[in-house]
């Protein structure tokens, strides 16, 4: 799989519009009829608990609209709509942000909906952006961080190759305790050698980068099964 060089051509590919397909879920580019599901997916008690930090208080309907209307729009992150493969429901995202060139690396950050948990599909939608952040965009380094208090979502990114960095301890206040946020990180090498060359499950689909496709941050999540990974933004 040809993969983007310079700036330029790796800005193409993340402003493009990637169709990912795996057994259960697709990641496809998100557009403006998503912003009602991601709205009611957005007040789930444990995404807000997991996704967002205690203080966020700018969210609304109007800004998540704005938001999801826009993502295909922006060039230095690629932000995707996580759907279940054999229904075509949307049940999340994911991200990939904090781009940086020189280091070929980027953050990664994902929430699932409650009708998209316990079913594989956060695993399968991590592994599948991992998977293109890695073999389609060249990337060195992918990276999350997320809350001490979040174990589900830990181990599906343990399953997808993410290892234990480092802890921020005691670095949030939540819900009236203090929280630690593990830090952890995938390297091309390390993903190289978990699939052994041949991916998880993933395929493209008509392409990557024939279109045009944006992203957008509202708050702290950590993936797989549970809500979100990564600060949101």
């Amino acid at each position: 799989m040809s993969r983007a060089g310079s700036w330029d051509e790796l800005s193409d590919e993340l402003s493009g519009e990637p169709l990912l397909t795996g057994d259960r879920a697709v990641l496809r580019p998100f557009t403006g009829d998503d912003a009602d599901t991601m709205w009611a997916i957005l007040q789930d008690p444990e995404v807000l608990r997991f996704t967002f930090e205690p203080s966020s208080s700018d969210m609304s309907y109007e800004r998540v609209r704005s938001w999801y209307a826009t993502r295909t729009d922006q060039p230095d992150r690629l932000d995707l709509a996580v759907t279940d493969r054999a229904t075509g429901e949307l049940v999340g995202e994911v991200v990939l942000n904090e781009w940086d060139p020189h280091t070929r690396s980027c953050n990664f950050r994902t929430l699932i909906g409650p009708r998209g948990r316990n079913r594989g599909l956060g695993t399968e939608a991590t592994g599948l952006i991992v998977a293109h952040g890695f073999e389609r965009l060249g990337l060195h380094r992918i990276s999350l961080e997320v809350y001490a208090d979040n174990p589900r979502a830990r181990r599906a990114y343990e399953k997808v190759g993410f290892r234990h960095e480092g802890t921020r301890r005691e670095s949030a206040l939540r819900e009236g305790r203090w929280v630690d946020e593990i830090l952890m990180g995938i390297l091309e090498n390390e993903w190289a050698g978990a699939v052994g060359g041949d991916g998880v499950g993933v395929g493209v689909e008509n392409g990557v980068g024939v279109r045009n496709g944006n992203g957008i941050g509202l708050g702290n999540g950590d993936g797989g099964g549970a809500a979100g990974a990564g600060q949101r933004g």
